[in-house]
C-alpha cells in the first residue's frame, strides 16, 4: 500500500494556517486572552483546511528561501490584517473610556490581561459587550469570510502591498475618535450639563460644596443613562462589523 503525499498541497495548506493563525491571535474577538492558545490554533487551522481548495489550486512548491520568505509574509499580513480588525472595534473601547473619564470612573482604572484594555468599568464593560454581541450575531462569521477573500486577492505564495492597508490604518485610526463620540455623545452631554449646573450652584450658594456632591451625582446619571447607550450597541457592533470586513477586502487590494 503507498501513500501519496501532495507537498504543493501541504505547503499551501501549511502558509494559510500561518497567515490564519497570526489573523486568530490578532482580531477580535478570536483574540480575546480567556480563550486557551490551543484552540485558537485549532480555529486558525481548521479555517485553513477549509480554505485548502482555494489556496492549493495553482500553488507550485517553493525552494527552502523562497518558502521562509513566503511563511514571514504571511505572518505580517494576517497580523496586519487582523490589527486592522482590532483598531475597527477599538472604537467600542474608546467609547467606554470618555464615559469612564466624564462620569468619574477613571480613578478605578485597571489593566484586564484577558481583554487586553486598560480602563475602569464602561471600557471593560463595553468590551465585553462587543464580544459577546460578535458570537450572539454571528458577526464572527463575516469576519473569517472577510478573511478567506483576502486569499483569493494575496495568494499563499504572494506579498501584500503595505500601501493600502496602513492607508486604511490611518484613515481608520482617525475617525476613531469621532465615532467614539458619535456612540457615547448622548451620555457624555448630560454629563457635562450636570458640571455647568454645579458650577452655577457653586456660584450661587457657596456654602453648599456642590462640587463635593458632583461625583456620586455624576456616577448616578451615568448608572441611570448607560443604559440607553448599552442599548444602541448591538446596531452599532453591525456596523461595525460591516466596516471590518470591508476593510480586510479593501486592505488586500
Amino acid at each position: 500500500m503507498q501513500l501519496l503525499l501532495d507537498f504543493a498541497w501541504i505547503e499551501a495548506t501549511g502558509l494559510a494556517a500561518v497567515r490564519t493563525t497570526a489573523f486568530v491571535f490578532t482580531a477580535p474577538p478570536f483574540s480575546y486572552g480567556a480563550f486557551p492558545a490551543r484552540i485558537k490554533a485549532m480555529v486558525a487551522i481548521g479555517v485553513a483546511l477549509a480554505l485548502s481548495g482555494t489556496v492549493a489550486p495553482g500553488y507550485q512548491s517553493l525552494d527552502t528561501g523562497a518558502f521562509f520568505l513566503a511563511l514571514t509574509a504571511q505572518v505580517v499580513t494576517g497580523a496586519l490584517l487582523g490589527f486592522l480588525v482590532m483598531t475597527c472595534f477599538a472604537v467600542v473601547q474608546s467609547a467606554g473610556g470618555l464615559i469612564d473619564v466624564f462620569g468619574g470612573f477613571q480613578l478605578a482604572q485597571a489593566f484586564d490581561p484577558q481583554m487586553n484594555v486598560n480602563g475602569a468599568q464602561f471600557t471593560r464593560l463595553f468590551q465585553m459587550i462587543a464580544l459577546a454581541l460578535l458570537f450572539a450575531s454571528n458577526g464572527y462569521q463575516l469576519i473569517l469570510a472577510g478573511l478567506a477573500r483576502s486569499f483569493t486577492a494575496i495568494p499563499v505564495d504572494g506579498v501584500l502591498d503595505l500601501a493600502r492597508p496602513v492607508e486604511l490604518l490611518v484613515n481608520t485610526a482617525s475617525q476613531l475618535l469621532v465615532a467614539a463620540l458619535q456612540i457615547a455623545g448622548p451620555l457624555l452631554l448630560v454629563l457635562f450639563l450636570a458640571d455647568i449646573a454645579l458650577g452655577l450652584v457653586s456660584r450661587v450658594a457657596p456654602a453648599l460644596n456642590a462640587f463635593a456632591l458632583g461625583f456620586p451625582l455624576k456616577i448616578i446619571l451615568t448608572f441611570l443613562l448607560a443604559g440607553s447607550v448599552i442599548l444602541a450597541l448591538p446596531a452599532v457592533v453591525g456596523a461595525l462589523t460591516d466596516q471590518a470586513t470591508g476593510l480586510l477586502i479593501g486592505g488586500t487590494r
